[in-house]
């Protein structure tokens, strides 16, 4: 039976991440400014927030990110510049980003981790829940994840985390999830997580991923969350025990994704996702393809 719950407006983006992975580009760029194809990582993220209907957005940055900040900003000189070229088409691409959302920005001073990052946005989300969305994990809009967790949410209440299957041998790279079935085939109810769990000791092969639809209720688990693996404050230390308790925050469910995703955080995924939404790109795409037939089937013969 679907129950009433306060609808969520809210996202929430932490962004304060070193990006060590993708050294030495990252000494001086934030990592979610890196392009994908023409737009940075991290534009996507905001405009999947959006087109699920949650246009009030607040970023979670830290030192040397204020080119984050610069870019969902007015350039007045450069759009005046685009202005007076006639170049109405360049000057749409640099309006939509200010445009996108309402922007919000707080600082987390030191790296504690995921946990600490979602905590730091409780002043701004107060008392009502709210979703997370993390800058690596692009979701192809053609596959509408967050929205489903929204509903998800409204119909259950309490916290939805998005989940996909992987291989056992790469359980330990993800928070992993142990479920139950619903009534949804696409819909679990989750009764525990753990952080990177050794392959043998994993409950399940749902690996979490970056998409989380919170109450509230976390922020108070926060708080008082002991920083767990790598010594930092895991969001899903938190999230284990509002599924271990449903009298705090509610129940725990989770959304199995089967759709497109793309993990930018990791240099040869980055580089897949620029090649798979290039091909896409109806201005890009028809030429690239024929360029990349052209490479691996040159490839392949030198082999």
């Amino acid at each position: 039976m679907t129950q009433s719950h306060p609808r969520i407006s809210k996202a929430v983006i932490p962004a304060a991440g070193l990006g060590t992975r993708f050294l030495p580009a990252t000494k001086a760029t934030p990592k979610e400014m890196l392009p994908v194809v023409d737009k940075p990582a991290i534009q996507y993220v905001v405009e999947e927030a959006v087109s699920a209907g949650l246009d009030d957005v607040l970023m979670v940055t830290g030192r040397n990110k204020r080119p984050l900040e610069d870019h969902f900003d007015r350039n007045y000189e450069l759009e005046s510049a685009l202005e007076k070229k006639g170049d109405a088409e360049r000057l749409a691409k640099v309006q939509e980003s200010s445009d996108l959302a309402t922007m919000h920005y707080v600082r987390q001073g030191d790296p504690r981790g995921l946990g600490h990052a979602v905590l730091c946005a409780a002043p701004h989300v107060g008392d009502e829940p709210f979703a997370v969305l993390l800058g690596d994990d692009l979701i192809d809009p053609r596959d509408p994840l967050l929205q489903r967790m929204i509903d998800v949410q409204e119909q259950y209440g309490g916290s939805v985390v998005a989940l996909m299957e992987v291989a056992p041998q790469q359980i330990h790279l993800y928070g992993c999830a142990a479920v139950e079935p619903t009534q949804d085939a696409d819909v679990v109810k989750v009764s525990g997580l753990v952080e990177k769990p050794d392959p043998a000791d994993a409950p399940s092969n749902y690996a979490i991923i970056g998409r989380y639809v919170l109450d509230p209720h976390v922020f108070g688990i926060l708080r008082t969350t002991e920083p767990g693996r790598g010594g930092e404050i895991q969001l899903t230390d938190a999230l284990q025990q509002l599924a271990a308790d449903e009298k705090v925050g509610g129940p725990v469910h989770g959304v199995v994704f089967k759709g497109r995703r793309y993990d930018t955080g990791d240099r040869g995924d980055y580089l897949r996702a620029i090649v798979r939404l290039a091909c896409e790109r109806e201005d890009l795409g028809p030429e690239f393809r024929t360029w990349l037939r052209s490479y691996v089937a040159e490839e392949m013969d030198e082999r």
